[in-house]
């Protein structure tokens, strides 16, 4: 049994035997507390960062009982959420749970960690099956109080668990957006389940070892090792890379000079330094001769990655062309032919990349940012491309297959998690819309000579909302961007933007990829409950990118009108405003969304059965086995 802390809100605590106990443990006290492990005493306000909480812990005392519990952001220590109560296990227990492997039925977690789980949402237990969460209860046993962990089953049984178990417990998580069907404590049908999922993975198994057999054996290009330009480049970069960002580039450089073509995930949260891992991977590429093509989902994200590559590259023989509809056609035919013959080195463009006439010279890899946003057309010429070509995929938010392949081992996956130095997380607040508070978000950003978007995704009342604006702030600079405008007429109001020269961009959704405006740090989306999961994340991951706090409004009409599933998006967003959310706001969106059959409807009848955690769970144990077996 392990030991372990429990303080609770309303009731007294000895904080020197807090102390004790966090010494004894392994916690390590620091004056500013900001990794796993640490905690901080200032008066009394004590902050613990345990090794599995998602984040650390803020305490508040006052004389010797506690005030206030709350969850709060590692980085800024707003407030995240409140608790009533709190349980800290040792910090040497908790690293051997995280790293032991263990067999099936308590084996490493893929997904997320009951960290997650709130009371109310479905449970998977790995002996019992699938319950509803009730939340913490303090009992009595043996003279003495503990707390347990109540899972509801069918039936109205209850099961009360201990600390000591929770590694058999996980979030249920399934691709559909129907509610799972509840296991009895004492049946037989969760064994069943299990046995049947387990038999029925064993051929997606030997698909994805089929896939990776191909890939092994496709003989792609193998890149060679850094040139002395190459480490130029890499220490000319202006930042301070993060270890993440260190640790991406050596992996995605360690596939290029494998035999194997590349397929490589970039999974990293908007501003988080995935373009300058494209960039080392683009001119490592460009180093051995071959060429570069960096498919965008915008014309304004086209326009700025190749600013920001040949600023990067001024220095380097290294011919950077746009293709899109910036262009002119005169522009495009010569970029083209340039790209045949291969006077052109990388190509940074569109779906205009994709079309029958690009025709390249010598293509060795191909970096594809944020996927989802391309469609279906679209991807099937890229999985063409993909025949003996280097991939790349940057995105901040996954799409479920992308997502599950990348899981699985379909796909390798590199995670960006470290956020840039003084970086804080975007203020975000659901609101109905109210023009006070409006006027006043706005006036408040202008007051520090800053710059707002207004995001109204409708081209036929833009100009209605702009004028509604104008009226609101009257002494702002006011333009309207969207993608009906003409090539030429967009450039010049972004660019006006940019410089400065406008106050207010009330826009579409165009500006949702790669717009980095340092001095824009405001942004009220109008009608928030029209955009999924995915858009609310991009569209805000705009502002904040800097050391400027920044906010955002998400603006509704009527809470009453409300559905719960927009109700649950909307919470969903305002929930994940830490910094690093993007892979979990990828897995809530799966949650919410669902995603239909992507493995066939066996198979998402075994997931609807025993939650996706336990089946990524039976499957990597089912990928071994034959591994084992083959030799």
């Amino acid at each position: 049994m392990f030991e372990s802390l429990k303080i609770y809100v309303k009731e007294f605590v000895d904080i020197d035997e807090v102390v004790s106990f966090l010494d004894k443990y392994g916690y390590t006290r620091c004056r500013k507390m900001s990794l796993e492990g640490e905690y901080s005493l200032v008066g009394e306000t004590l902050l613990i960062y345990p090794v599995t909480f998602e984040y650390p812990v803020r305490i508040d005392i006052s004389g010797e009982k506690v005030k206030s519990i709350k969850s709060v952001d590692v980085h800024s220590f707003k407030t995240i959420t409140d608790h009533t109560g709190v349980i800290i296990l040792p910090v040497s227990i908790l690293r051997k749970t995280k790293v032991k492997k263990l067999p099936i039925d308590g084996g490493e977690q893929p997904i997320a960690s009951f960290v997650d789980v709130e009371p109310g949402d479905f449970v998977v237990h790995l002996d019992y099956g699938v319950g509803r969460y009730k939340g913490i209860q303090r009992m009595r046993r043996g003279g003495s109080l503990k707390d347990y962990f109540v899972i509801e089953y069918s039936g109205g049984d209850k099961l009360y668990m201990e600390s000591k178990d929770l590694h058999k417990l996980q979030r249920y998580i399934s691709f559909h957006r129907k509610a799972p069907m509840m296991n009895r404590l004492k049946g037989k049908r969760w064994e069943a389940a299990k046995k049947s999922a387990a038999k029925g993975v064993a051929r997606i198994a030997r698909d994805l070892l089929t896939l990776q057999a191909k890939r092994e054996n496709k003989g792609g290009f193998t890149f060679g090792k850094d040139t002395d330009w190459q480490k130029d480049l890499e220490e000319a970069f202006p930042h301070t890379e993060t270890p993440d960002q260190l640790k991406a580039t050596v992996e995605v450089k360690k596939d290029m000079e494998s035999p194997r073509p590349m397929d490589r995930l970039l999974c990293g949260d908007v501003g988080y330094g995935k373009t300058e891992v494209a960039l080392r991977a683009a001119f490592k590429a460009v180093m051995a001769g071959k060429q570069v093509a960096f498919l965008v989902p915008t014309t304004i994200l086209a326009e700025q990655h190749t600013n920001t590559f040949s600023k990067r590259l001024k220095n380097f023989p290294v011919n950077v062309q746009m293709l899109n509809r910036f262009r002119t056609p005169a522009e495009q035919k010569r970029i083209l032919a340039d790209l045949k013959r291969g006077k052109v080195d990388m190509v940074i463009g569109t779906h205009r990349l994709l079309s029958g006439d690009v025709e390249f010279h010598d293509l060795g890899l191909l970096i594809v940012d944020e996927e989802q946003r391309f469609g279906v057309k679209h991807k099937d010429k890229i999985k063409r491309m993909r025949v003996n070509v280097d991939i790349l995929t940057l995105t901040a938010t996954p799409i479920p297959r992308t997502l599950y392949l990348a899981l699985m081992g379909g796909k390798d996956i590199s995670m960006i998690e470290t956020p840039p130095l003084d970086r804080s997380p975007v203020q975000t607040d659901v609101i109905e819309y109210d023009k006070r508070i409006i006027r006043e978000g706005i006036k408040r950003e202008l007051k520090r000579k800053g710059q707002v978007y207004y995001v109204h995704n409708r081209v036929e009342t833009i100009d209605r909302v702009a004028a509604e604006v104008a009226k609101l702030v009257p002494e702002a600079r006011i333009m309207i961007g969207h993608g009906q405008m003409s090539s030429r007429t967009l450039e010049k109001t972004m660019l006006k933007f940019m410089a400065g020269e406008v106050d207010v961009l009330v826009c579409t959704t165009i500006i949702e990829s790669g717009i980095d405006i340092q001095n824009a740090n405001t942004m009220i989306i109008d009608h928030a409950e029209r955009f999924g999961l995915a858009d609310l994340y991009q569209l805000r991951g705009r502002i904040g990118r800097f050391d400027r706090k920044a906010h955002a409004y998400l603006v509704v009409r009527d809470f009453v009108t409300l559905t719960h599933e927009v109700q649950a998006r909307l919470s969903a967003i305002k929930k994940y405003q830490e910094l690093g959310s993007g892979f979990k706001i990828a897995m809530r969106d799966l949650e919410m969304r669902g995603a239909g059959n992507i493995l066939g409807v066996q198979q998402s009848g075994f997931i609807d059965q025993i939650g996706f955690d336990l089946y990524c769970r039976l499957l990597k144990n089912e990928i071994n086995k034959i591994k084992d077996l083959s030799g």
